[in-house]
């Protein structure tokens, strides 16, 4: 089940509200993690500048980005919510979004399905029983396919736009950062975007054109590497493998080849929106990165796409001082990023038996409280078979009950 990734923190207040938030995201995602994988892989050999360049097989990345794995999500969202029927309304809904949008609607997806599940829910709720017999299939299907279509009409119309609103947003905010020459503060607005899948905006659409008209009159540009810098993302990654849930290790593996060598950084931004918590060590790797690229004066001299580190090999350019400042820095936000990470998940002890991200203070605590009500238990529990007769002393008045007193 999809909630067995994270199973559902217990209490209130802000954190146990933000660890409810993060599992309904992980519910959504990490169940269809094979899926980005196959997109990676296929994205990470066809593309023109990948391993085996295919024009043709090429064809299948966008529309798996922009449409099956929206789809997939909006599906899993709606059954969370409302089961089967559930599952079939939010993917109708997402395609609504999907069509036409200019980046992955993954976010929307998130919002989407859920809710047109949750709409489909209080339609079947309300008319349970006021259907008669013989109608509850043609009510099923109509109420199904109304709402979906509704839904589907108005993600297309509002949710949308919205979304692409949000990413030319992003794009300006980080064009901002760079104009006022506060570049490791970029990473504050870009490691966020890049796990709402906004990377290709904020890369393509602001550091990239900034970065070759640098790079046209010095011959190299740091902008290439904000974005692009593989550190932050294999940092987050390794701590999953070290520290993670013991039931998500075994994934972990392959998207960190698939992210490091492959340069397809969507593949860990799921093991984020898991444990929304994770965005602080991509952040802090993200800005130590920036901050030696730029304390050390390197750069490449072209983007690196996509961002693996082969592209970075190919794009470094000649000199002992650019090869120093460009894979220091990419070894320390990787550092930096695996080091956070593990706080986060407690190095470990997190993983089991709580992985709803309680932390092992607190479990100790309970163990101790529990110890304590156990031993207090025991002391003041009266043996059924005891004996009603026998006396003792009463430590208060240190009275002896005596031949022929009442009793």
């Amino acid at each position: 089940m999809a909630t067995d990734y994270t199973p559902e923190p217990t209490g209130g207040g802000l954190r146990a509200t933000v660890q409810r938030f993060g599992g309904k995201l992980a519910g959504m995602v990490m169940p269809n993690i094979g899926a980005f994988i196959a997109w990676g892989l296929i994205t990470a050999l066809f593309i023109p500048t990948g391993w085996l360049p295919n024009e043709e097989l090429a064809e299948l990345v966008d529309p798996m980005i922009k449409m099956l794995l929206p789809v997939l999500i909006g599906y899993t969202g709606g059954r969370m919510v409302h089961g089967q029927r559930g599952a079939v309304v939010g993917a109708v809904a997402t395609v609504g979004i999907a069509v036409g949008a200019d980046v992955p609607m993954f976010l929307g997806a998130m919002i989407t399905g859920p809710l047109t599940a949750y709409l489909l829910k209080l339609f079947d709720d309300l008319v349970q029983d006021r259907v008669r017999t013989g109608f509850e299939m043609l009510v099923d299907n109509f109420s199904a396919g109304i709402i979906a279509a509704a839904m589907a009409v108005a993600g297309r119309a509002v949710i949308g736009p919205v979304m692409n609103t949000v990413s030319g947003w992003a794009g300006d905010a980080v064009g901002w950062l760079v104009d006022n020459n506060l570049l490791p503060l970029t990473s504050l607005l870009v490691e966020p975007a890049k796990v709402l899948f906004l990377n290709n905006a904020v890369n393509h659409g602001v550091l990239t054109p900034l970065g070759i008209q640098q790079a046209a009159a010095t011959g190299k540009s740091v902008l290439f590497m904000i974005e692009s810098n593989p550190g932050p993302g294999i940092g987050v990654l390794l701590a999953y493998l070290f520290f993670g849930p013991k039931r998500l290790r075994p994934s972990v593996p392959a998207a960190a080849i698939i992210q490091f060598f492959g340069g397809i950084h969507e593949i860990y931004f799921p093991y984020i929106l898991m444990k929304p918590r994770m965005i602080l060590a991509a952040v802090a790797g993200g800005m130590t990165g920036v901050a030696i690229f730029t304390a050390t004066g390197v750069g490449l001299v072209a983007s690196p796409s996509p961002g693996s580190i082969f592209a970075y090999l190919a794009q470094t350019p000649r000199g002992v001082g650019n090869w120093f400042g460009v894979y220091g820095g990419l070894l320390a936000s990787a550092a930096v990023s695996f080091g956070v990470g593990a706080a986060l998940l407690g190095f470990g002890r997190l993983a089991d038996p709580d992985d709803s991200g309680g932390s092992g203070d607190d479990d100790a605590t309970k163990d101790t409280e529990d110890t304590k009500d156990a031993g207090d238990a025991d002391e003041t529990a009266v043996p059924e078979t005891a004996p009603a007769a026998t006396p003792a002393t009463n430590p208060a008045t240190n009275d002896r009950p005596t031949e022929g007193s009442p009793r």
